[in-house]
């Protein structure tokens, strides 16, 4: 049930996430021809208004394509409600339509959050940190961490319990890159004594693991709507920035950071942990997976939103649209490593995966 909730979420956010476009266009009076979730060859597929509403094969996103997109359309190539006929700030609205709407679902989630769930109150805290997940090949597994593990001891000095003893142990991290950490961990009765070496990223030590406060997240109800909204802004505004802040890494410390990026199977595989915990966790993984669509999407990349807006650019600069061979070109590359990576990704995350190391024999 873990798993298709997850299935579930991941498969609304990119609806979400074309309807944006779709419906941007659609207000505006401009052409649509499809609207497909999914790419590659046709499953389902439903006729409405002229326009088509498909299921396709392979399940790595979705489009919404536009009558200009075809050659063999029977419209008129100078139909003024044809999207490459329309004013740049029409086109420029349905490009951004799908990052603003994954914004706002995220937004409306951690309202809906605060309001059946609850404001945060803190945690039922008990002493340590604990490891929820760990990167491969990384200085956390290196040392032996598993998840699962509570890390009660770091550098001869015991950690407390709560958000505190996080952000306390992250910062001795970070402020010891390529020194040795001498830890103690709990798993299960067992205690061990383990010794840890921060990597050096940038100055700032990293060690490829997960770590939330050891204990139980408390909510109490919210005293009013207004309260679910102050703390949905806070919330959203906070894991934007840190959204944003990890792709920012990502870019500039790549050969550092690639290891650490995950792609749809182990998405789905941390919705299905969330979604056996209960309470607030799914709705803080949907918005959190909702922001993530709307930042990558928004990146400068050829087939992404930021791609095209950055040949909108180009052609308002220049006062007329880029030559028709360039954009297809540009579109073309972005289609191939998009999809190349996707698969990289799957079959990374898929070999990761406890069942399959486990029929491995590691």
């Amino acid at each position: 049930m873990g798993v298709l909730a997850a299935l579930a979420i991941l498969a609304g956010l990119i609806v979400v996430h074309e309807a944006g476009h779709f419906f941007a266009a659609t207000w505006q009076g401009i052409r649509v021809s499809s609207f497909s979730i999914g790419f590659g060859p046709v499953l389902l597929e439903r006729q409405r208004r002229g326009v088509q509403f498909a299921l396709r094969a392979i399940p790595l996103g979705g489009f919404v394509a536009f009558p200009d997109d075809d050659e063999d359309s029977p419209i008129a190539k100078d139909d003024p409600d044809l999207l490459s006929n329309r004013p740049l700030h029409q086109r420029a609205l349905v490009i951004a339509a799908g990052v603003l709407a994954n914004l706002l679902l995220a937004w409306l989630v951690l309202v809906g959050q605060g309001l059946v769930v609850g404001i945060p109150a803190g945690f039922s805290a008990t002493p340590g940190v604990l490891v929820s997940g760990v990167q491969p090949g990384l200085p956390a597994a290196a040392a032996g961490l598993q998840p699962g593990d509570r890390i009660v001891g770091l550098a001869g000095e015991e950690i407390g319990g709560g958000q505190q003893a996080v952000a306390a142990l992250v910062e001795q991290i970070k402020g010891s890159p390529e020194r040795t950490l001498p830890l103690i961990a709990e798993r299960g009765q067992q205690r061990l004594q383990l010794r840890l070496t921060p990597d050096d990223l940038a100055g700032i030590g990293r060690i490829g693991a997960q770590l939330q406060p050891n204990g139980t997240e408390i909510f109490r109800p919210a005293r009013s709507p207004l309260e679910a909204i102050r703390q949905a802004n806070r919330d959203t505004s906070l894991l934007l920035r840190r959204t944003a802040g990890g792709f920012f890494t990502l870019l500039t410390h790549f050969g550092e950071t690639a290891s650490q990026v995950s792609g749809p199977v182990k998405i789905v595989e941390m919705g299905a942990s969330l979604a056996q915990q209960g309470g607030g966790s799914l709705f803080l993984f949907t918005a959190l997976i909702s922001i993530n669509l709307a930042v990558l999407n928004a990146l400068p990349l050829p087939l992404l939103d930021g791609g095209q807006f950055v040949l909108l650019l180009l052609e308002g600069l220049r006062g007329k649209p880029l030559p028709q061979r360039f954009q297809m070109a540009f579109m073309q590359s972005g289609f191939v490593f998009l999809v190349g990576l996707s698969l990289v990704l799957i079959v990374k995350d898929t070999s990761q995966l406890p069942a399959v190391q486990q029929l491995l024999g590691h």
